[in-house]
């Protein structure tokens, strides 16, 4: 029987790295790259407006894409996910795609300031200006709220940066 393929997916706060980091990923394990943003986009055209919009699609979204990815793990294809990890509820998500065919996971944890967050989204607004209207101080702190740090009882292998890396 073929090896199941890993899944990697990311938890750190807005502004962390995330996508960055994704993107470096995949292209070092040869893996899939599934950017969230990317397919909510792509289906959704401008109908994101608000991080309450942001959640109202990104759940219509998740049951196709944890089959999709559930194919291509269950061929022996690494997976990165670029789709935030950020709360419990959402770690679970992942969790149970890796479980449900036993395949392996990897969280990545980047565990920044939020210093050091805000100080990455200003650099971010002046690189993609089509940010900017998303990419500010209160849309930070407003989602920060929720973020949640994981836990090592929350079963899950857990590789974590401290943005010094």
């Amino acid at each position: 029987m073929k090896q199941s393929g890993t899944l990697y997916f990311f938890c750190g706060k807005m502004g962390a790295g995330k996508s960055t980091k994704s993107k470096q990923l995949a292209i070092d394990k040869h893996a899939v790259l599934l950017s969230e943003d990317e397919w909510l986009s792509s289906l959704y055209p401008n109908q994101i407006v608000s991080f309450e919009d942001y959640l109202k699609y990104s759940a219509k979204l998740k049951p196709l894409v944890k089959k999709h990815v559930q194919n291509i793990l269950s061929v022996g294809t690494d997976v990165v996910m670029d789709f935030p990890a950020n709360t419990q509820k959402l770690r679970k998500w992942f969790l149970d795609i890796a479980a449900e065919i036993n395949a392996s996971h990897q969280l990545i944890f980047l565990n920044l300031t939020n210093e050091q967050c805000l100080h990455q989204i200003a650099k971010r607004r002046n690189e993609e200006p089509e940010r900017t209207a998303f990419d500010t101080e209160a849309v930070f702190i407003n989602v920060t709220k929720y973020f949640e740090a994981p836990e090592a009882s929350e079963g899950l292998n857990i590789l974590e940066f401290s943005g010094k890396e």
